[in-house]
């Protein structure tokens, strides 16, 4: 290559590159909603979103106070997070999930989604290697095979798939978008077939503590994995439950050899939960009040949202657990975003979670009480 040449040689990352990583992916989804939201946003009494489900409540007062304590911390903190926190994350899988676990199997995590989307490749997997997710799903785990050259494969039953080229196997329960919530049989005969495969099974149970028809199960509870966590993962998050989503409070555990291995991955990359962080986590683990007034809030939303689409002509399914309805007028997704625009109201399209959710629409209730009562009154008009 000429000295010519070189100069005009565009930059790793640039248009023109040889490879970019970003053309690996799908296009980023949610920017195909902003018309709709510019239509929602003109609406005379304003916009209801009700599209992503993010906490709009205020972080519990104890967990505030836990962060301001931690916040006089000069020094690195480590990956792992003192023992205190892990005692704390294994104290709160013993107590809501009946999951017997030490701190040597639990790592915490700079939010639920950086895991999805950076543990295959944290695990070695890449071309050649298969990621299967669910037929409607968080796009993000598509996303995670995608990043690490390995094969994305939606599912609608683990016996569908190859034993011999999954690799690593993932579980959403309760479900994002549906809030379908799987019964402990349905983990069970999950659990039976990865290990069956030596394919790791790894469950998303970030919902977990907001079952409404359903009680949800963990994975790492004995009655579904026989009392041992080999190739066995759960990630869970402080997000919804705590409403920590500013925060990035989140964990994964499960298998102690895969935690290790995990941690000396992360250790070399620098991916530390911050030490305010940590504290806040263990202060928001160790109480239970500030999750059963959250859920009382979340519980009267959902009931108001519901009654009302349901007498607009929708009709919900599944949504039995998580923080979402999942509602259908038999018509294509986006002729529904289009219309509950005109209203002022934003939703996400079912067919960002795969092509299964395209007649489907997605409302989060995580919107405030009085945009919910202004939703409501909109559709009962």
């Amino acid at each position: 290559m000429s000295t010519n040449d070189a100069e005009r040689a565009p930059f790793p990352g640039h248009p023109g590159a040889a490879r970019r990583v970003s053309d690996l992916l799908p296009v980023f989804p949610w920017d195909k909603l902003e018309p709709y939201k510019a239509t929602a946003l003109a609406h005379p009494d304003g916009l209801c979103d009700f599209s992503v489900g993010t906490p709009v409540d205020p972080v519990p007062e104890l967990i505030q106070k836990a962060l301001a304590a931690a916040t006089d911390t000069p020094g690195y903190p480590t990956v792992w997070g003192p023992l205190e926190l892990r005692e704390a994350v294994a104290g709160w899988l013993r107590r809501r999930c009946g999951a017997e676990i030490g701190p040597a199997g639990v790592l915490p995590t700079i939010g639920s989604k950086e895991l999805v989307a950076w543990l295959p490749g944290q695990l070695g997997l890449g071309p050649g290697d298969q990621v299967a997710y669910p037929r409607l799903a968080y796009p993000t785990y598509e996303v995670g095979a995608r990043l690490c050259g390995a094969t994305p494969v939606e599912y609608q039953d683990v016996d569908e798939l190859d034993g011999t080229r999954v690799r690593l196997l993932w579980l959403n329960s309760p479900s994002n978008p549906t809030g379908r919530v799987l019964s402990a049989d349905q983990l069970r005969r999950a659990v039976a077939w990865a290990r069956e495969h030596r394919v790791l099974l790894v469950s998303d149970e970030c919902y977990l503590e907001l079952g409404w028809e359903a009680e949800p199960v963990s994975v790492l509870h004995p009655e579904v994995c026989g009392g041992s966590h080999e190739g066995l993962l759960a990630v869970h998050s402080l997000s919804k439950r705590s409403n920590l989503a500013g925060y990035r409070a989140s964990f994964v555990a499960g298998d102690p050899v895969v935690v290790r291995e995990l941690l000396e991955i992360r250790k070399h990359g620098g991916m530390i939960v911050p030490a305010p962080v940590q504290a806040a986590t263990i202060a928001a683990l160790g109480d239970d009040a500030h999750v059963a007034e959250q859920r009382t809030r979340y519980a009267a939303r959902r009931a108001a949202l519901r009654a009302a689409l349901e007498g607009y002509g929708f009709r919900i399914e599944h949504s039995e657990a998580s923080l979402y309805l999942w509602a259908t007028r038999d018509e294509s997704c986006w002729d529904t975003v289009a219309a509950l625009a005109e209203l002022g109201i934003l939703v996400a399209p079912g067919d960002f979670y795969g092509p299964a959710g395209e007649r489907f629409v997605r409302v989060a209730f995580t919107a405030t009480d009085e945009r919910v009562a202004a939703a409501v009154g909109r559709l009962r008009r």
